[in-house]
């Protein structure tokens, strides 16, 4: 072990601690001495994140007598820490100041997020800190400042943290383009990227480093770190009836209470954020020890937020319900139960979740999967089956969004004229967007510049103007200020603040007045639906709706016992491939039933009885009549995306072929269409053929057809044009309502529908569908699996496996117990029809 290249302080830092250097860590070090970019792989617990600080820290510690670390005269900033979360980088930065002090090193950490306070960032352009830690946008904001180049060509370091989470969306699209002008401003900038969890490392390697030739991937260097102790993971198996159609896990309340009683601190993980309200106030209504629980998801208040973690990290909590708000890299060594609610979608994210209990790598951490319903049971299992494997499905590496693109080319303009050959070798030079053709960047610079042939005789969009040099700079002034203002790839369903006020007196106009405190955000179509006198959960608090104030919901405290819950429309993840294999193998495989709980094991053997099980690499279709209409159920387990665009076209295709559907609903496993047509007849019959109706073919004519007629694509082009700048979100001093930029959007959307269908925004709002709200391309590969290997069966009633899917037909908005008590008398009528004889 090369210690030698741990200076003396350091050294004695670690034998004071009872510790030891781990190799990985002094290999980082010698890496980065030999300017190589690197990617480190580890598990949970192997020191990762020390070890991306620990090259800057010795090499800042070396430099001491040369500088003068945060004061006015130095160089600027060293290491840039980026990181997904904002948490996650208060959270680092807290425990970096540790071992800091404590070898008495004169060096300065700071953080830059999004609830950084102005006078604050302002500062850190005059006097920056030596290493800043900081998020994608603050990387894009700082970009587009004159103030801060010279700032940014002190960078040494750049380390990525959970790099695997910051490259697979548009995020990671932004930072790539970021890095690209990085490492122009700092020729000899070094890149780590640290992640835990990682599928295909070289996707990484080539996005840490510069691609000089865009036909040959260069590649940083790779230390990776084996072993670690395997998780203890297990499945609730409740005494409680396990549901066959939920999305709450509120028959597992009390279980969970339970175990939250039996562990020093435990993180509950949920998908959404709507669960999250839902599982926090179920837990404290059966709170009798009066236990600390909190709550955490990212449309709280930044500060409630702030207190939560640090609660956790004083130790003086017991339990705390989050989303993937903090889902990485929170580094809490108490914790020593992580409980999973739902399914988890993905083997690496249900790894990532479980690396937050023990936090130490020779330590098994302890994690209990709740799944909701029956067929989430047999997805847990699959994870379960994963983790000791220790396989991993994080996503590949994207192509790089032309919005994003458009987006970093203002921002750019924004912090100094840009030259378009210059610019576009430099754009080429990051992964995502090494194969960017030169007519695609000409069409984005001319969109920045005017807005694309249908628009540019609108003086408004008309950003970027040409000099005497043939440099493009901005039109005035205020267009720096409103990218500023808009900058970011994240576009939420439009919020509005939650503030807290007096409430209305019962029978007397009281004014509601004005100066509570902000709870947080909450989706603007939600608040649209209630009314005033109505109670809905949120933070944990039953609040009555009292009005809108411009962009406020007005509200106060409420004593109701049935309130509404908010039902958030982000944070629902998608089913991995990789999970739907396996689920698709424990289905078709019935000797490995017997690790599932008794009442899902019954359930398949019920099915095998009845009809027949999916086939692993196939598709089962089933037929069957049922209250006056023909049902066809089939069982691709692809996400609910891809199976809704299947339903979408497998209606549009029966309905010319005179089936007359009326409908279809889908799941991550199953989807169902019914209608009038006697489907069973007319497949039996020969008359239609299933073989044909699931032809890959599907994708081309019936897909076009069916987005003309398709609101979805407009949604979609909205958030390319909020991402691309075409339509602001925010202005000086005032913000637009969710309704205004859909308006905006739909107006400009038909006119280059109708004027330009080539323009830059249109082949982005495609691009967007097809990868992520359609899942064409998991889609096409359903249909070729499947080709030559659907099996119909013809039944006479609905089938075992039919009764989650068909519990989704119809289903209303009613939260809480309602909802619960709906599905489960539903149910009972279903399955005792799929039971009969």
């Amino acid at each position: 072990m090369q210690t030698g290249l741990l200076p003396p302080r350091f050294q004695t830092w670690f034998q004071s601690r009872g510790w030891s250097p781990r190799q990985h860590q002094l290999d980082l070090i010698g890496k980065l001495a030999e300017g190589k970019s690197t990617l480190l792989i580890a598990p949970t617990g192997a020191g990762k994140t020390l070890a991306g600080f620990l090259p800057s820290l010795v090499e800042l510690d070396s430099e001491a007598g040369r500088r003068k670390p945060g004061s006015a005269g130095s160089k600027g900033v060293h290491t840039l820490y980026i990181s997904p979360l904002k948490a996650l980088a208060v959270d680092i930065a807290r425990n970096l100041e540790a071992p800091v002090a404590e070898m008495g090193l004169k060096i300065r950490i700071e953080t830059r997020t999004g609830d950084t306070p102005t006078h604050k960032r302002q500062r850190q352009k005059v006097n920056p800190p030596d290493m800043l830690l900081t998020t994608p946008e603050q990387i894009a904001l700082l970009l587009s400042d004159p103030a801060s180049e010279q700032v940014l060509r002190s960078v040494r370091t750049v380390i990525l943290d959970e790099l695997h989470a910051l490259v697979t969306s548009k995020r990671g699209d932004l930072l790539a383009l970021g890095l690209a002008r990085l490492r122009r401003l700092a020729p000899n900038l070094r890149t780590i990227g640290l992640s835990a969890t990682v599928a295909q490392p070289e996707d990484l390697q080539a996005y840490l480093v510069g691609q000089p030739d865009p036909e040959h991937r260069a590649l940083a260097d790779l230390v990776e770190v084996k072993g670690g102790a395997k998780p203890d993971i297990s499945i609730l198996d409740s005494g409680e009836r396990l549901p066959w159609a939920s999305h709450t896990a509120r028959y597992a309340v009390e279980d969970m209470y339970r175990l939250i009683k039996g562990h020093q601190v435990t993180l509950l993980f949920v998908n959404t954020r709507s669960q999250a309200e839902s599982i926090f106030q179920e837990l404290w209504r059966i709170n009798e020890d009066t236990l600390p629980i909190a709550l955490h998801h990212g449309s709280l208040d930044a500060g409630q937020r702030r207190k939560v973690e640090g609660a956790m990290a004083a130790g003086v909590l017991r339990a705390v319900v989050a989303t993937s708000s903090l889902d990485m890299g929170i580094d809490w060594g108490d914790i020593d139960l992580v409980i999973n609610i739902g399914a988890p979608k993905g083997a690496s994210r249900l790894a990532q979740r479980i690396g937050r209990a023990n936090h130490r790598m020779d330590e098994p951490s302890k994690a209990i999967l709740v799944p909701a319903n029956r067929f989430e049971v047999l997805e847990c299992q699959a994870a379960l089956a994963a983790s000791e494997d220790g396989d991993q499905d994080t996503p590949p590496l994207r192509k790089g969004a032309l919005d994003v693109l458009t987006q970093h080319l203002l921002g750019l303009a924004c912090a100094a004229p840009l030259d378009a050959e210059e610019t576009y070798n430099e754009i080429r030079s990051c992964e995502t967007y090494r194969h960017l053709s030169r007519e695609s960047f000409d069409r984005a610079l001319d969109f920045v510049a005017t807005g694309g042939y249908a628009l540019k005789t609108y003086d408004r969009y008309a950003r970027l103007k040409l000099d005497q040099n043939g440099h493009w700079r901005i039109a005035n002034p205020k267009i720096a200020q409103q990218y500023r203002l808009n900058v970011g790839t994240i576009v939420e369903a439009p919020m509005l603040k939650v503030r807290l006020v007096r409430s209305r007196a019962e029978g007397r106009r009281t004014p509601v007045g004005r100066g509570g405190r902000v709870l947080g955000q909450i989706e603007e179509w939600f608040i649209e639906q209630l009314a005033p006198g109505d109670t809905f959960i949120f933070g944990g608090e039953i609040l009555r709706f009292e009005g809108l104030s411009e962009n406020e919901a007005q509200v106060s405290r409420s004593k109701a016992q049935t309130p509404m819950i908010p039902s958030y429309q982000g944070g629902k993840f998608p089913l991995s491939t990789y999970l739907a294999d396996r689920v698709r193998g424990i289905l078709s495989t019935p000797q490995s039933w017997q690790r599932l709980p008794s009442q899902v094991r019954e359930w398949l053997e019920l099915q095998q009885d009845k009809s027949r099980l999916p086939d692993r690499n196939g598709l089962l279709v089933e037929t069957f009549p049922r209250a006056g209409r023909h049902y066809m159920v089939c069982y691709p387990f692809e996400g609910r995306l891809a199976h809704q665009t299947l339903g979408m076209l497998l209606t549009k295709r029966l309905e010319r072929w005179g089936a007359r559907p009326m409908g279809f609903v889908a799941s991550d496993y199953a989807l169902a269409v019914w209608g009038l047509g006697d489907l069973q007849t007319l497949f039996s019959s020969g008359k239609l053929s299933l073989d044909t109706l699931f032809e890959e073919d599907i994708l081309g004519d019936d897909l076009d057809a069916w987005l003309a007629d398709s609101s979805l694509l407009k949604r979609t082009f909205r958030n390319c044009a909020v991402i691309a700048g075409l339509i602001e979100r925010r202005h000086p001093g005032q913000e637009k309502s969710g309704r205004q930029i859909t308006v905006s959007s739909d107006l400009i959307y038909d006119v280059l529908r109708r004027h330009e269908p080539g323009h830059i925004l249109l082949e982005a709002t495609w691009n967007d569908a097809a990868e992520g709200l359609l899942d064409i391309s998991r889609l096409g590969e359903l249909l070729a699996r499947i080709r030559g290997r659907i099996a119909h069966t013809s039944l006479q009633r609905v089938s075992p496996l039919a009764v989650p899917v068909l519990l989704e037909i119809g289903r209303e908005p009613i939260y809480g117990e309602a909802m619960e008590s709906i599905l489960s008398e539903a149910a009972d009528d279903l399955v005792s029809e799929a039971m009969s004889k």
